[in-house]
């Protein structure tokens, strides 16, 4: 059974930054495309960044080299450093895992950007 587990989130101030990790199982990790996604509220969910098994990231336009996506396949986590926060960077944040065609969710975290 796959699972994911999001941390990490929580209340910062604008042009803070929070780290958010994402704990896989029940699948072959290091095979598997892992990808951050946020919803703000009363808005539609959006790719924040993904990153493939062989490590190659790819990030939203609104990131603007502020976040960065990485991942330990030895701890089958995901991480999103975000710094520079901003008030519009406020919402759920979910981790996703693409595996054979499926994709997965976590129940998200809810990161808050004060300003």
């Amino acid at each position: 059974q796959v699972q994911l587990v999001e941390s990490g989130g929580g209340l910062v101030q604008a042009g803070g930054s929070l780290r958010l990790s994402c704990a896989a199982s029940g699948m072959p990790f290091s095979l598997t495309r892992m990808g951050w996604y946020r919803q703000a509220p009363g808005k539609q969910r959006d790719l924040v960044a993904r990153i493939i098994s062989g490590g190659e990231t790819y990030y939203a336009d609104f990131v603007e080299g502020r976040f960065t996506i990485s991942r330990d396949n030895a701890k089958s986590t995901v991480y999103l450093q975000m710094n520079s926060l901003k008030p519009e960077d406020t919402g759920v944040y979910s981790c996703n895992a693409a595996y054979f065609g499926t994709n997965y969710w976590g129940k998200g975290t809810l990161v808050t950007v004060s300003s």
